[in-house]
């Protein structure tokens, strides 16, 4: 969802620690350590003994505020990334784990209830026995539907049963906000179909992706072997995936190009589409789905145009081939074991560094996230995230967005027309602080505790049913893109709304009992990046409605851009760790790195207008303003694989982390200031090459 309609702070999987700061109100039962010295009134400060006193401020803040906590705490085998927040992440899910397995030890619970569906969608997934005994035969009727296909006709109808069960070959078909009526919801076709993580990687020469096709050709082939194809028959249809997939790739945008809205702005109706792709009866397929479609958008007219020549090209053979390779694949993590260690030894072993599989129950609690996220979420936040928190959390979303309202009227590059719009989109801002209002209805779905393949198919079906019905009615505003459990946030821009689940409203990040200095450095900050995300490149091109409107007059919109610039050429200096000398693409991360320092700006001018933002006084030597820095630096302060970076760098519109301290602590004068850094520090950029968009 990152660089299309809804953009994310970064999920600690992605979307704390066993060892917490003492005096929070979670509740626990591991040990705590202090936040350091003698906080003031009572409030936990800085993890001073996560520094690196050996390093100075002003040449590597990274290192200076993080470098002992990342020194002394390793990355675990089965993480890519590693600080406290993503251990806060992780400890999210076992938190989420030690619910389920209250849960599924009580007593039989009534059916369709919240419980119920939790309790015995974690009994089936753990229950490994029986899904080894099972290997391959939960699938055998799906891959059976696909091997019966003869002709077009049964082809189509076999793409929309892939697609109701959270198959999206070779298309998606899903719905999303009309892009210029943001009030009505649309049905959206959108480019899918590919193993690898990207389309580069199927067409680019350098070593790194050359090196992820063939491992992609092995794995392909050892799925097909467990799943009972001969060695030859198996390396055949590897080579048969291959190059459908690569046609897909070569005929899909790129990341830089998906992140300008208007590249996936072609609203049409059915009767275009079907002319687009005229051997692909749509009227049927949508019959199959059971959504009447009004407009829709199709988000790659070029991408539809291959699908049309594969459709009248590709073999129904070949195209079987590739239908039961993508059916093995989304569902190689639900069935034995032999098959989900072949899913991780390519993509997270080979292709991000990781070591070992996260233990079972935390990788069942995921995926009962995942699925029953506000059934699961309901009992979460009765345990994690009292009516206090959410109330303080509040005020500081309220605080940072009116330092944001006074930065924009403060700019002095805006013309008066383009100012008030601005302001004016300020002024609609929708908050939704920790879990929805109205929870999801589960009732419907069937699950029990003794078949996990069929708990993940109906919970799968539920997910997608629950997308599609949304297609021809207003928009549900009080509907969330996140559960209450994750560690993340959003900016939609078709919805102008910040999201900030209960997940990661919770140390490090946010604490009732931390000073404003840390709450302000932590999770301050997060909220402004949100709020930015309304002014970065992507959102400044959508209107206070939520519109995808110019509301710019063309010389504050050259200013702008002008600005933004200076941001790409930054962060297209910087390189990531390892022996290649392998860039970070600027264009790529740029509305993330405009997040980050606009971010930073206006929830230090947040923190100011604080009680201790106004105050002098020290906490284990360092002043408020250094707190609140640090703070930054320990929250953002990830140890990050070298495989993991590569795909970071090629796919994530974020930056790896570091830059996410040294990039817009460079450009923010305040910085230097607190920590006395003169003309010419590696921390401080030249006057000449400032960046300040906000």
């Amino acid at each position: 969802m990152d660089g299309i309609s809804v953009l994310f702070l970064g999920n600690p999987e992605e979307s704390s620690s066993e060892l917490r700061r003492c005096g929070d109100s979670r509740r626990h039962s591991n040990p705590c350590i202090h936040g350091g010295g003698n906080p003031r009134n009572g409030a936990a400060s800085i993890e001073v003994s996560d520094m690196d006193r050996s390093v100075k401020p002003c040449d590597d803040f990274y290192d200076y505020s993080n470098g002992a906590w990342r020194a002394q705490n390793p990355i675990p085998a089965s993480m890519d990334r590693w600080s406290r927040r993503w251990k806060a992440g992780e400890d999210n899910k076992d938190q989420l784990r030690k619910i389920l397995e209250e849960i599924s030890a009580a007593p039989e619970q009534p059916k369709g209830t919240p419980a119920q569906l939790t309790g015995d969608f974690y009994g089936a997934c753990t229950n490994v026995k029986a899904i080894d005994a099972a290997g391959i035969t939960p699938l055998k009727s799906y891959l059976a539907a696909i091997d019966a296909i003869q002709n077009p006709e049964d082809l189509q109808k076999e793409l929309a049963e892939l697609q109701a069960i959270g198959v999206p070959v070779p298309f998606s078909f899903s719905s999303t906000q009309h892009p210029h009526d943001p009030t009505r919801v649309i049905a959206e076709v959108g480019a899918a179909g590919l193993g690898l993580p990207d389309r580069d990687y199927y067409v680019k020469t350098e070593q790194r992706f050359a090196d992820a096709r063939a491992g992609y050709l092995v794995y392909v082939a050892k799925i097909f072997i467990l799943a009972g194809a001969s060695e030859a028959d198996a390396k055949a249809g590897a080579q048969t995936v291959m190059t459908f997939e690569t046609a897909l790739a070569k005929a899909s945008l790129d990341n830089v190009a998906l992140r300008d809205p208007h590249a996936t702005d072609h609203v049409g109706n059915l009767d275009a589409l079907e002319k687009m792709t005229p051997h692909f009866d749509w009227k049927a397929f949508v019959k199959t789905t059971g959504v009447t479609p009004g407009d829709l958008n199709v988000d790659q007219p070029v991408f539809m145009a291959e699908v049309e020549r594969q459709l009248v090209s590709t073999s129904i053979a070949d195209w079987k081939t590739y239908l039961r390779w993508q059916l093995l694949n989304t569902a190689v993590r639900v069935l034995s074991q032999s098959f989900v260690d072949a899913n991780f030894a390519f993509y997270q072993k080979e292709l991000a560094g990781v070591g070992e599989l996260k233990p079972r129950g935390t990788r069942c609690a995921e995926q009962a996230d995942s699925l029953l996220g506000e059934a699961l979420g309901q009992e979460y936040v009765k345990r994690y995230f009292p009516p206090e928190a959410k109330e303080r959390a509040e005020k500081m979303v309220a605080n940072i967005l009116s330092a944001m309202h006074d930065t924009i009227e403060g700019v002095d590059w805006m013309t008066p027309d383009t100012k008030k719009k601005a302001l004016e989109k300020m002024a609609t801002f929708q908050v939704k602080i920790g879990y929805p209002d109205k929870w999801k209805d589960y009732s419907s779905v069937k699950i029990d505790r003794v078949h996990y393949f069929e708990d993940f198919v109906a919970g799968s079906r539920f997910v997608v049913a629950d997308d599609w019905a949304q297609i021809g009615k207003p928009v549900n505003r009080g509907r969330w893109g996140m559960t209450p459990p994750t560690s993340n946030a959003y900016y939609n821009p078709l919805m102008n709304e910040i999201v900030f689940p209960a997940g990661i409203l919770q140390p490090p990040a946010f604490s009732m009992n931390y000073s404003d200095a840390v709450n302000y450095g932590a999770i301050g900050v997060v909220i402004g990046h949100e709020i930015s995300h309304g002014f970065d490149d992507q959102g400044a091109q959508f209107d206070s409605t939520g519109r995808l409107e110019n509301w710019w007059t063309p010389e504050d919109l050259t200013k702008f851009q002008a600005k933004t610039g200076c941001v790409v050429k930054q962060f297209d200096g910087y390189r990531i760790d390892g022996p290649d000398d392998i860039h970070i693409n600027g264009k790529l991360v740029l509305g993330e790195s405009i997040g980050d320092l606009a971010g930073l700006k206006i929830a230090y001018r947040a923190f100011k207008k604080t009680a201790q933002g106004q105050s002098n006084e020290k906490i284990d030597g360092f002043t408020p303003d250094q707190q609140f820095f640090i703070a930054w630096g320990q929250f953002r302060g990830d140890a990050t694989r070298v495989e993991t970076q590569k795909l970071m760098v090629q796919g994530d519109p974020h930056p790896v982390a570091k830059y996410r301290v040294l990039g817009p602590m460079s450009n923010f004068p305040p910085f230097a200031e607190a920590f006395q850094c003169k003309a010419g520090s590696p921390m401080v950029r030249p006057d000449s090459e400032l960046c300040v968009v906000w």
